[in-house]
Order: structure tokens, then C-alpha cells, then sequence
């Protein structure tokens, strides 16, 4: 689950990770009113006004303004909500942007020059360690960094039968090049943004950038925080930071109905049982010269309610040409999901107006065959992999 800047914020500050102060604002009034509010406790009268989307690059597409007066604040406030800002990250019409952070001017002048640094806090999947990703390079796309200056990324693994070490703590600062004051700051940094990722069972932390400012303080100006959907039973609290309005309408229905979902841009829809299955599928589908529209896991209860809820998800999508079922008999048996797609073929009628293929394999395979050729319903149906995506092309040519 994806947070908003200020969300992700609200963890660090939690966990003792000193931040760029700001306060959420719906509409432009009320941005004035938090800009007043935040300029009694700062003491500086320059703001910066941040829309609030999940998605990078923010900046970029000019949703990210300075505002020197409470009247520039209300002007830019009012510009950014109800944008579609677009950037590297949106879908090419953009995302609608409903809410502004009223943050702190954080770039004082000072005697020092003010520092921007990298760092992320994620799982390294190929030796399950988490790890701490970190760059001299801050405020710039990671990925920039790594392709025309990779000896600018340090990674530190942490041991997870210990934890952080203090040692690790320091190298970071050091590989930083800081000293002193900062130096002591950022191994204080370091330490509570580790204890924030383990302590929210998140999937990533990344702070772009963290700031020493020019009197040496190192605080977390920006926070893109992933939140492991696995473990969000364990935090009822970060549960309801949820943002269903960031997310695809469609998707949502299908978490409701407990479809595991995500919408892609090809043109075949595909309804599977099990993750890896659904892998294999899209590769299947890929393979035959088309592109998978969605990835479904109907998981093991593939009943006549349940294939018609996601025969109906499916086809929402205008771009579906035709629907490949791909089931395992398992846990479920082959028959009651051939049952299920004829019921729901039938209680839907005309509003399946594409091709289904339908690959049963395992328990009582050979009867869900039948009673998918005896359905007098135009579902194509195969046994084989090979035979599932030569019948894919045929639909499509």
C-alpha cells in the first residue's frame, strides 16, 4: 500500500526521524490558513506547496512550487488542486491532484552550503536481507545515478539476526562525507529510518532527498513509503491512511471482492488461479504475439459468483479482446470451475462479447472438458498450454 509524503512523514516523526514540517490543505483557503499557522511555529514566512499523488517526480510536472507570501501561497494552492499532473510516474492523462502540503521552507541561508543526499531502506530479494541504499546524489532520479554514475551508490546489508550496528551507521555518514555536527546527525538519521521501516512492516522507505542543512541538521525532506499489504493487519492505525482515490476504480472493486488484480495495457484478459500460474499465463499470452490486459488471481474458491465477479472486472477494461481462463484443479476441482464459467456465461448473456478460452487442468479435468464442449455456449476450451494460446491467436486474427 502506497502513503502520501505527509503520511509517510507522520511515521518518520513517529520513530524520532526529524522532517520538513508541513500540514495537509484541501482547497486553496485552507492552505492559508496552515501556511499562517505553520510560519507562527517556524518562523519563516517562504512555504513550499507540494501536490500530494502517489507518484515520483513531482516537481517535474510542477507540482511543486515555492511560495514567498500567504497571497503566492493561495495562488499556487489553487493551481495545483484539481491539476492532472503528469510525470514519469502518472499514466499519461495524469493523476488529479485533491490535496497540497504546506511544508517549511527548509533552505535557509547559513554559514555552510546546504547538502542533498539519497537514501532507501527496501529488501534485497536475492539473499533476503534488507538493505540500505544510499547516494551523495540526492534530488536526482536514482536510476540516472546508477546508469551514468554507479560508483556513486553505496548499498549497506543488514544482518538480520542483529539489526543496524552502529558501525554500519557511521560508514554511511562517512561514505556521505560528512563531519562533525552532521556527522553525529546522521548516524542518529540513520538508525530511527531503520527502526521506522522494521517498526511499520513497510516494503520500502525512500527519502529523496535527505537535507543537511546549512546548520547541520539532517532531516527527511520528501518520504515515499510502500506498506506491505501482508502485514497491515498488524497496524489497524496505517491501515486507514489508505487513499482509495490514488488507486485504479478497478482495482478497488477487486480488492473488495478479493480478487487479486492489477490492470495492464494488453488486450488479453486473463483469469488464473495461483500467482505463479498467473505468471506463466502472461507469458503464455505474450508468447502467442499478444499482450496480458490484466493479471487475476481468483485464488482456490472459483465458484459461479466468483467468475462472473471477475468475468465482470475483466470486461470493464474497453481494450479486451478476448478472456484466457487458466485454472489448476487443486484444492478446487476442474468441474465446479467449468460449472462456474457456464452459470456466469449464461447469467451475463450479452454483455460477453468476446472470445473465452478456457484451460482446465487437474481433478476431474476431463469431465470440466465435457461439460464446457456440451454447454452449447461459445467457449472454446484446451488442454494443453500450446493449444490455449494457438486458440488466443486464432480468436484475435
Amino acid at each position: 500500500m502506497n502513503l502520501h509524503e505527509y503520511q509517510g512523514k507522520q511515521i518518520l516523526a513517529s520513530y524520532g526521524v526529524r522532517v520538513q514540517r508541513g500540514y495537509v490543505a484541501h482547497n486553496a483557503e485552507e492552505a492559508v490558513v496552515k501556511a499562517k499557522q505553520l510560519t507562527a511555529e517556524t518562523g519563516t514566512g517562504w512555504h513550499v506547496i507540494k501536490a500530494q499523488i502517489h507518484a515520483g517526480g513531482r516537481g517535474k510536472g510542477g507540482g511543486v512550487k515555492l511560495a514567498k507570501n500567504l497571497e503566492q501561497v493561495q495562488e499556487i494552492a489553487g493551481q495545483i488542486i484539481g491539476m492532472d499532473l503528469i510525470t514519469p510516474q502518472t499514466p499519461p492523462q495524469g493523476k488529479r491532484v485533491h490535496k497540497v502540503l504546506v511544508a517549511e521552507d527548509v533552505y535557509y541561508p547559513g554559514e555552510s552550503e546546504t547538502k542533498e543526499f539519497y537514501m532507501s531502506v527496501l529488501l534485497n530479494r536475492g539473499n533476503g536481507r534488507n538493505m540500505i541504499m544510499y547516494s551523495t546524489e540526492g534530488g536526482m532520479d536514482i536510476e540516472e545515478v546508477a546508469e551514468h554514475t554507479p560508483h556513486l551508490i553505496f548499498t549497506e546489508e543488514i544482518d538480520p539476526s542483529v539489526g543496524l550496528q552502529g558501525f554500519q551507521a557511521r560508514r554511511i555518514a562517512f561514505n556521505l562525507g560528512l563531519s562533525g555536527e552532521a556527522f553525529k546527525e546522521m548516524i542518529k538519521f540513520v538508525d530511527a529510518l531503520y527502526k521506522a521501516y522494521i517498526g511499520s512492516d513497510s516494503s520500502m522507505f525512500e527519502i529523496n532527498p535527505v537535507l543537511k542543512t546549512s546548520d547541520n541538521k539532517i532531516m527527511a525532506v520528501d518520504a515515499k513509503v510502500t506498506l506491505d499489504d501482508n502485514a497491515l493487519y498488524r497496524h489497524a492505525d496505517l491501515a486507514e491512511m489508505r487513499d482509495i482515490t490514488e488507486e485504479r476504480p478497478i482495482e478497488v472493486e477487486a480488492k473488495e471482492a478479493g480478487l487479486n488484480y492489477v490492470d495492464l495495457d494488453g488486450t488479453v484478459g486473463c483469469m488464473v488461479n495461483g500467482a505463479g500460474l498467473a505468471m506463466a499465463t502472461m507469458d503464455l499470452i505474450k508468447y502467442a504475439g499478444f499482450e496480458p490486459a490484466n493479471f487475476l488471481d481468483v485464488g482456490g474458491t472459483a465458484d459461479a459468483k466468483r467468475v462472473e465477479t471477475a468475468f465482470r472486472i475483466i470486461l470493464k477494461d474497453p481494450n479486451v479482446k478476448a478472456i484466457l481462463i487458466n485454472i489448476f484443479g487443486g484444492i478446487v476441482r476442474c468441474d465446479r470451475v467449468a460449472q462456474g464459467v457456464v452459470d456466469a456465461y449464461k447469467n451475463m448473456g450479452d454483455d460477453i462479447k468476446v472470445p473465452i478460452i478456457v484451460r482446465l487442468q487437474g481433478t476431474n479435468a476431463e469431465i470440466a472438458k465435457e461439460l464446457i464442449d456440451n454447454s452449447g455456449m461459445p467457449i472454446l476450451s484446451a488442454v494443453q498450454f500450446q493449444e490455449a494460446a494457438d486458440q488466443v491467436k486464432a480468436a484475435l486474427s
